[in-house]
């Protein structure tokens, strides 16, 4: 069995490996970037420029994933209670805007050299640094994105993918500078103007990932099927519905559910279950189980079984009805409630006038009320 160690000791174990990784990624790009500066100055090799000024925005976006880390770890407050995880996303979004924003500019300072080319002197000392870069990069990629991985930190990822690729771009400029030595053949401005739409592709993918994150995505399935199987091994659950995971920010991960429970069972049976349901899903997963919500299992009923078997069959015959769930049925009445769970190739309104008007035909007595539900996690 897992454990998890308190929330707090956690965010700030965290915070301080994406600091310490944050802080080798800048000393790192920043010797390497005065280095191919100085090369690509006295070489006049627009190519090696770039590659130094892409290290100056790795720099850069380390040090913003650092004041983001640091401002996402303030303490929660009577403004936001849920305290300021989120601030990470928006770091990272400032940091997919510099890389935008530095492959735009070399894309047009390389397109410019194609016109107006300039015959780059390289020497052998100038290669031997390339290729070290070229190693330094692929060491320091390796190591940022394993501790990123560790901690869940997705900027420390992001950089640790981009690092690699920097080694591949500083591999080709190495490469179009043997090219010309052995040659004459300068290939310079084409190489930077591949570098550049390189710089912007990552730029504008790392922008697409944290808006989505911003704006709220799917839950991981993997999370999300685990914590239906840690709720469905208990005897009394008749089945786990609704999963709904709120995220405020890295490992930061809110959720309610809908139990479908016996009715016969008494409210205090319903506290005790709950509370323990809430320390194992915390303790297996890390997700708070804020929220509980409860249908009703009917026991010893026939009648309704029977009624529930025919409108499932009906309602799970179309395939935009993904799920049915929490079905009551009340003779007395005249009632019969239950929810839908609805996928997102059909719009709510006409799915629930189809089976409705389907229903209504087949129950003219009763009162049938479909509430529809958003496919937010995986159903099964």
């Amino acid at each position: 069995m897992s454990t998890q160690p308190s929330p707090e000791t956690a965010e700030k174990s965290r915070d301080q490996v994406i600091i310490r990784t944050s802080i080798i990624g800048i000393v790192a790009n920043v010797f390497l970037a005065a280095f191919k500066a100085m090369i690509g100055i006295l070489s006049h090799s627009i190519a090696v420029l770039l590659d130094a000024v892409n290290n100056l925005s790795d720099a850069l976006s380390s040090i913003i994933t650092i004041v983001g880390t640091k401002l996402a770890g303030r303490l929660p407050d009577k403004k936001h209670p849920l305290g300021y995880g989120r601030i990470e996303y928006l770091s990272a979004m400032i940091v997919s805007g510099i890389v935008l924003y530095a492959g735009i500019t070399s894309a047009v300072e390389s397109v410019k050299k194609i016109f107006q080319p300039e015959k780059p002197d390289y020497s052998v000392v100038s290669l031997v640094i390339i290729a070290v870069a070229v190693v330094v990069k692929i060491f320091l990629g390796r190591y940022v994105k394993s501790q990123g991985r560790k901690v869940n930190s997705g900027s420390l990822v992001a950089s640790g993918s981009d690092a690699m690729f920097d080694a591949i771009l500083s591999s080709s400029v190495l490469a179009s500078a043997v090219i010309f030595m052995l040659s004459g053949v300068s290939l310079e401005a084409y190489v930077g103007v591949v570098i550049s739409a390189f710089i912007i592709k990552s730029g504008i993918e790392m922008m697409i990932e944290t808006l989505n994150e911003i704006l709220g995505k799917r839950a991981d399935k993997e999370t999300t099927d685990q914590i239906k199987a840690l709720l469905n091994e208990e005897p009394a659950v008749q089945g786990a519905y609704d999963l709904l995971i709120h995220n405020y920010g890295p490992d930061k991960n809110l959720a309610s559910v809908h139990l479908e429970l016996p009715d016969t069972m008494t409210v205090r049976e319903v506290d005790r279950l709950t509370r323990k349901l809430e320390a194992k899903v915390y303790r297996e997963t890390g997700v708070i189980l804020t929220g509980v919500g409860l249908y009703s299992s009917h026991t010893g009923d026939d009648e309704t079984a029977k009624v529930e078997k025919d409108i499932r069959e009906k309602v799970l015959a179309h395939d935009w009805a993904v799920q049915l769930h929490g079905f009551y049925l009340d003779m007395e009445e005249k009632e019969i409630t239950f929810d839908v769970v609805l996928s997102f190739d059909i719009r709510p309104t006409e799915g629930l006038k189809i089976l409705r008007e389907e229903l209504q035909q087949v129950y003219p007595a009763y009162r049938i009320t479909i509430t529809p539900d958003v496919d937010v996690s995986t159903t099964d």
